[in-house]
């Protein structure tokens, strides 16, 4: 009884030996170990690839830049064209509504032209008629007019085409060759006066 108990332990151990593996079996093999030890230099390998290089980075910069540069200056280009356009426009028809306003003026003269002769009175009626519209022009574009009649010489509204003596005041004006006008304020044509230089002396 002994020695097949005996005999059945050694079988038992005989065949637990077979199945658990050899240290051969658990150690890795040169393909496994060689797959091992590449796997750092390929992770490496990869992030220097996904590290963008500097240099890169900066001519891409550039580029850009350069491309808004250029878009700038154009768009400035057409900016200063259309400016510049726009400002010979508006010095070529600035006085536009001026000279529409005038042709009343103009179609005034016209009538007063086609009155027929011997006829004073209507010929003076056009006359006051176009001078009616043309200061109705004047006012629409704040042009007033100077007289210097018999007022003291401005020499900042006035032009004296000569001095003479006169009973009235010296620096009066006694004759006005023709009217001054200013617009907007601001003098355009100096109104031409004859001036007074005093009584002549006896």
């Amino acid at each position: 009884m002994n020695e097949q108990a005996k005999e059945r332990t050694e079988e038992k151990s005989a065949e637990e030996k077979s199945v658990e593996k050899t240290p051969a079996d658990n150690a890795d093999t040169p393909e496994k170990a060689t797959e091992k030890q590449s796997d750092p230099i390929d992770a490496s390998t990869q992030a220097d690839e996904e590290t963008e290089d500097p240099i890169a980075l900066l001519q891409e910069e550039v580029a850009t830049l350069k491309d808004q540069l250029l878009r700038s200056q154009a768009e400035a280009e057409n900016i200063r064209r259309r400016s510049q356009k726009e400002i010979a426009e508006a010095r070529k028809f600035a006085i536009e509504r001026f000279a529409t306003e005038l042709l009343d003026v103009v179609d005034n003269l016209e009538r007063a032209l086609a009155v027929e002769e011997g006829n004073e009175e209507a010929l003076r009626d056009g006359v006051q008629l176009t001078l009616d519209a043309w200061n109705k022009v004047m006012g629409k574009f704040d042009m007033v007019r100077l007289d210097a009649m018999n007022k003291k010489f401005d020499p900042h509204h006035h032009e004296a085409l000569s001095r003479m003596p006169h009973e009235a005041e010296e620096g009066t004006v006694i004759a006005q060759h023709c009217a001054g006008y200013t617009l907007h304020g601001r003098l355009i044509r100096p109104a031409k006066v004859l001036v007074s230089s005093g009584p002549a002396e006896a």
